[in-house]
């Protein structure tokens, strides 16, 4: 990219222009505190109502003085806030444009919003677009359902893919030795008795995701929920993201996941087709 020259800056005086000043110690401890910025903003992430210093302490593994300067870094940038009633500490909304400039860069969020309110119309239930992250399945976006009574996830949520219906989703087009790598870092914690807790039920589980097109959890991840879930693939037919519907098991009985299996697997199937995705054993 050309760029003009920079008035009363010499060459001399250009070539150390943007260098850090000082050795290489000084930029080893500056690299040092953003990761541990990084950390504090990772814990605060995964904390809703906020934590206390000491708690973010013990996250990071820092003397409380040292985390005291480090949030008030963050906070001088705009990227936490203190709660001055509670004491506790939280993200704040730069963190969240920083987050959300993820969201609008990934372009499959956005073309999967229409047909997540298009499956909420349809159905009346929440529907919810999820990714893998680190063996967990994240949740991005969401449809909420219009009934009184119905599934909230909060974005940036995590839950296990063994115990989830997109999590399972995804797992099923992942290549076995990945799968094998996953359930050999994660586990397979029972969440709830309905959980999938052995891997050769959850083998058997993800061989019939692949016939039937679509997962199901029938209250794996929260007793009295069901959910049916489909994926999105790339140009290489591997596991980009998944979609779902989501909603108490009284309105999502047995009787009723094929009907919303269908449904999610065909909006599955056109939004690949929008992304310019391959669904496995699709030919070029």
């Amino acid at each position: 990219m050309l760029r003009e020259r920079e008035p009363g800056v010499t060459e001399s005086k250009r070539k150390t222009v943007g260098r850090p000043a000082g050795n290489g110690k000084a930029a080893s401890g500056h690299s040092q505190s953003l990761v541990r910025g990084l950390n504090i903003l990772e814990g605060l992430a995964a904390a809703p109502g906020g934590l206390a210093l000491s708690d973010i302490a013990q996250i990071v593994g820092l003397a409380p003085s040292t985390t005291h300067r480090l949030l008030q870094a963050l906070h001088q940038q705009g990227f936490i806030a203190q709660d001055a009633e509670m004491g506790v500490w939280h993200i704040d909304a730069k963190t969240f444009r920083v987050g959300n400039a993820f969201l609008e860069a990934r372009d499959f969020v956005a073309t999967a919003r229409p047909f997540l309110h298009q499956l909420t119309a349809e159905t009346e239930e929440t529907a919810n677009l999820g990714i893998r992250d680190q063996g967990m399945a994240v949740f991005l976006a969401q449809s909420e359902s219009p009934q009184m009574m119905r599934m909230i996830t909060r974005l940036g949520s995590r839950a296990p893919l063994h115990a989830s219906g997109v999590g399972k989703a995804l797992l099923a087009w992942l290549p076995r030795d990945e799968v094998e790598r996953i359930l050999h870092t994660r586990g397979l914690d029972k969440v709830t008795p309905n959980t999938l807790d052995t891997p050769s039920r959850l083998r058997d589980a993800l061989g019939e995701i692949r016939r039937q097109g679509y997962a199901c959890d029938r209250e794996e991840h929260a007793i009295g929920l069901n959910c049916v879930a489909a994926t999105l693939h790339d140009e290489n037919g591997l596991p980009l993201a998944a979609i779902s519907v989501s909603g108490p098991a009284a309105r999502i009985p047995e009787a009723r996941l094929a009907e919303l299996g269908g449904l999610v697997s065909r909006a599955a199937r056109e939004i690949t087709a929008r992304l310019g995705g391959r669904l496995p054993g699709a030919q070029d």
